[in-house]
């Protein structure tokens, strides 16, 4: 398995896998995983890394149908502005590849933001770690493993 299935394991919580045949030449990787297995697109929430104007990395974890808004991202983190990250740092700190990025068991632990729309949802699905892979769980359990805070980060396209 992975790292996010390792560490959803060892802390004992229930989750599910889905898996799909991910299309190398899809446009979104969660549009892609939101369309393939028939799920509402605010359900299935992407990992984008951000960075702070004092170079600290920031998870932010939001719906596919929608984008992160990084003024809200830096008033919830306290930072004067964030961009997005270099996605060569964003795969060095997580070890995960782009377009398979999980909040879970990333190699470093970064303060992480989930959008405050998941707690509408009693399951969402974020990457498993790998293209093609979804996990489904609680935004609770999601935000008690990653660490994370909720809050207003995304905004609907």
């Amino acid at each position: 398995m992975t790292p996010a299935t390792k560490v959803l394991d060892k802390a004992r919580i229930t989750y599910q896998l889905h898996r799909y045949e991910h299309d190398p030449q899809a446009e979104s990787y969660g549009g892609e995983a939101a369309d393939k297995l028939g799920l509402d697109p605010r359900q299935v929430f992407k990992t984008l890394l951000a960075s702070t104007e004092a170079g600290e990395l920031l998870v932010a974890i939001v719906p596919v149908g929608g984008q992160l808004d990084l003024k809200l991202l830096a008033k919830a983190a306290g930072a004067k502005k964030t961009a997005m990250a270099d996605p060569a740092a964003a795969q060095r700190s997580t070890g995960y590849l782009l377009g398979g990025i999980s909040p879970l068991g990333q190699k470093k632990a970064l303060r992480t933001f989930i959008d405050d729309s998941a707690r509408q949802w009693p399951q969402l699905f974020v990457s498993g770690g790998r293209r093609g892979l979804e996990i489904e769980l609680q935004p609770e359990d999601l935000a008690r493993q990653t660490r994370a805070t909720f809050a207003a980060i995304g905004r609907s396209d």
